[in-house]
């Protein structure tokens, strides 16, 4: 499958059809309940899982991938604002590819551009995430503008391995602290995942448990079914 040529960008008739048939960006991310990160595969097996992933259910789509060089990542944005066109899509760490590629939004970490500065230059065009593992710093980035938080680590993951686990009980004090919608991060799968939903925690995202599956869309299907029980 080959992408699409890096000059090009989503068309205008596609833009509009999908503002018309779409709700509003906010009430369709609090509608959301399971929230995959692409990994850092091949871009062509990026697009697959993400496919996949839209099939079996995910409403949010992150594309994170830390080895492509800029021009391949923001060529990789926009083939993947073609396939999505369920889903929300949300890039990782770049606003101006967020905005190029016409994503809904982009998730910022604490070593990227700062919460207000992402929001002066996306203005209302994008949805902004943040990462938040205490209440303090989830108040503080709420206050900063971000729209959602991503909270964890709710299990041990070996793509974060230097930051210390607040398991289910931490992220459920993030959760209680805040009116937005909250996502637990962190070695998320289907053995653990009644962990949190257990404590009324239906917001996960997830990376290897949908990216690593040999099956991305049954993935996606089995994890968004436990989050509706």
């Amino acid at each position: 499958m080959a992408l699409a040529a890096p000059g090009a960008a989503p068309g205008a008739a596609q833009r509009r059809a999908r503002v018309a048939t779409d709700q509003p960006r906010r009430a369709r991310l609090g509608a959301a309940r399971l929230y995959v990160i692409t990994p850092d595969a091949d871009p062509e097996r990026v697009v697959e899982i993400a496919a996949a992933a839209q099939r079996g259910g995910a409403e949010i789509i992150q594309l994170r991938h830390k080895t492509l060089a800029r021009g391949a990542l923001l060529e990789l944005a926009r083939e993947l604002r073609r396939v999505i066109d369920r889903a929300l899509f949300v890039v990782n760490d770049h606003v101006d590819i967020a905005l190029l590629s016409d994503a809904d939004g982009v998730h910022l970490g604490p070593d990227d551009l700062s919460l207000a500065a992402a929001r002066h230059v996306a203005g209302g065009g994008l949805l902004i995430g943040a990462s938040a593992s205490t209440v303090d710093t989830a108040r503080t980035a709420i206050a900063g503008g971000a729209d959602y938080l991503g909270c964890g680590p709710a299990f041990a993951t070996p793509i974060k391995t230097e930051k210390r686990v607040i398991g289910p009980e931490g992220i459920a004090q993030v959760v209680a602290a805040v009116e937005v919608p909250v996502f637990a991060i962190g070695g998320i799968d289907e053995a653990n995942l009644p962990r949190l939903t257990s404590r009324g925690l239906r917001r996960v995202c997830v990376i290897r448990a949908v990216g690593a599956s040999a099956d991305p869309e049954r993935a996606a299907r089995r994890l968004r079914a436990m989050l509706n029980r």
